[in-house]
């Protein structure tokens, strides 16, 4: 009887899975809007939203109950909070997989693979991790210091001379680290401002579920010409030194995606951080105060921003490829594993006060770029941008305020990588200081 009842039990999860993966190959193919899916639960949704500056509270409410949690949804996906758990299954390789094709195989998308890092497993992520390695050292980018605080310079010039206020996003944020890593890669002048609008659109999950993995697939098509360009007449950036280096080694997708990969990285989430760390140094005007005046804290305000805000709020899935015990939880092969980094940052067991910025936590303990193997490759070029971004920021226009109430302000409703749509700021000293609660 023992033996009939499980046979029936395991039946049933099959056809529920089976059932699962048709219903998310559709919606793949179709599209469909996350935010108004009535069949959605809220906190399937919970790791791509976010109150203010801060994770919502069901987050919280589901790390108090343990530091993972299974999702209902009709395929087995488990989300992590906690911060010790989050980081046994970044490190796992062995147990977790992160190559694009196991998705694909779920029916979740349909896209091309977006190559790269992120979605490769051992033992290529690991050769083309040993390509990309040298060339971000903090020798080889500190070549690019002189040229990024060239570009952030520019652009609080070009802020200096707009009358009334000025949208920090646009003009700041987002032109900073599209520009640097232009430079980077070696992306032609006159391409610029189209390489920066194809890569807004990529992790903002608010509308159609899908058209984020269309940008990409565009993306990594717009990358293969530059690397056939790149073939033909090698310049001094990133992509014409891995074609001098190790040109025949590496096929066109291959040079393609890994660039993909480092724009995922480099540029919306660096832009989305500048916005957000300047919104939550308004908030508490003395962390300005110490990027302003002292340059040894400004590497301590940096990293607990990261933590902080942990702009990429969930990180890559994860596939169990066996069966593993997470936290004393069991996970089978073939389940889905995500992480909430932004959660993770906030385990109250590892950081006090979580909810607070105190520069002077110990550095780097927190998880904004990842763990393990797939830690994010550009970390030390986006803090390099942020350490040289926020005191210069702080020095040109000491007295910048809000300049909307802060109720007005618009940030992402639904995201991978959360951030402000806008942030309207007065430079100077005609305005009275708004009052953020945020």
């Amino acid at each position: 009887m023992r033996e009939v009842l499980q046979s029936a039990t395991d039946m049933r999860s099959r056809v529920t899975g089976w059932m699962g993966k048709r219903l998310l190959a559709h919606l793949s193919r179709t599209g469909f809007d996350l935010e108004s899916s009535w069949f959605v639960p809220s906190r399937v949704l919970a790791p791509l939203r976010r109150n203010g500056l801060n994770p919502v509270p069901e987050l919280a409410r589901m790390q108090a109950q343990g530091p993972i949690t299974r999702l209902p949804l009709p395929v087995t996906v488990w989300l992590v909070t906690g911060y010790e758990a989050s980081k046994q299954v970044l490190v796992d390789s062995d147990s977790f997989s992160n190559d694009f094709g196991n998705l694909k195989e779920l029916g979740l998308f349909a896209d091309e693979a977006p190559g790269g890092l992120g979605f490769s497993d051992p033992p290529e992520h690991t050769r083309l991790r040993k390509v990309l390695t040298p060339e971000f050292t903090m020798r080889r980018l500190s070549r690019l210091v002189p040229r990024i605080e060239a570009i952030v310079n520019d652009q609080l010039d070009l802020m200096s001379m707009k009358d009334g206020p000025v949208d920090l996003v646009e003009d700041f944020a987002m032109p900073v680290p599209a520009l640097t890593i232009c430079e980077l890669l070696g992306v032609p002048a006159s391409e610029r401002e189209e390489f920066q609008r194809r890569s807004v659109a990529r992790f903002d999950l608010g509308g159609a579920a899908t058209a984020s993995l269309s940008a990409v697939s565009e993306s990594v098509v717009y990358f293969r010409e530059l690397v056939r360009a790149q073939r033909l007449a090698p310049t001094d950036g990133l992509l014409g030194e891995l074609v001098r280096k190790h040109g025949d080694e590496l096929a066109d997708d291959e040079l393609a995606g890994l660039a993909d990969g480092l724009l995922t990285g480099g540029f919306e989430t660096t832009a989305s951080m500048i916005s957000l760390g300047t919104l939550a140094m308004l908030r508490s005007p003395e962390l300005f105060d110490r990027v302003r005046g002292d340059e040894e804290a400004v590497g301590g305000v940096v990293d607990e921003l990261l933590r902080h805000q942990s702009v990429v709020q969930v990180a890559f899935l994860r596939i169990a490829r066996k069966d593993v015990e997470v936290a004393g939880t069991r996970i089978r092969a073939g389940d889905i594993v995500a992480c909430s980094l932004s959660q993770a940052n906030r385990d109250p067991s590892v950081y006090a006060q979580p909810d607070e910025i105190l520069p002077e936590r110990a550095a780097g303990q927190h998880l904004a770029f990842g763990y393990g193997a797939h830690r994010c490759i550009g970390a030390e070029l986006a803090k390099m941008e942020l350490r040289i971004a926020y005191p210069a920021l702080a020095r040109r226009f000491p007295e910048m305020r809000l300049a909307v109430d802060p109720g007005a302000l618009s940030f992402r409703k639904l995201s991978i990588v959360y951030g402000l749509h806008s942030l309207p700021i007065h430079l100077g000293s005609d305005t009275s200081p708004a009052q953020l609660d945020l």
